[in-house]
């Protein structure tokens, strides 16, 4: 909980009390769906779930050692992660 809270710029407190609401902000929502459509990405371009996840938490060169996650809090930082997925899965790394 602690670590989508940091994502999503919020406090734990915070994240609480919306989870309780049963709703977030409309910016803390577009991260959340930007960070889900990369996990989901990520996984299929790895494998499975933990694979993905391992790998959007571990600094990457294709983003100049940046941690994808922390790449991705803009919508243009997830778009990048998302070229360079699209890059790892068919083989254009570079």
């Amino acid at each position: 909980l602690e670590q989508l809270a940091s994502k999503l710029s919020i406090s734990r407190a915070t994240l609480h009390r919306r989870k309780t609401a049963g709703r977030l902000s409309p910016d803390e929502s577009d991260k959340l769906i930007r960070f889900s459509r990369l996990l989901e990405h990520a996984a299929s371009v790895f494998g499975n779930l933990e694979r993905g996840r391992a790998w959007l938490k571990f600094p990457q060169y294709g983003l100049g050692g940046v941690v994808p996650l922390d790449y991705a809090k803009t919508e243009i930082g997830a778009r990048e992660v998302d070229n360079l997925l699209g890059r790892i899965d068919y083989g254009v790394y570079s």
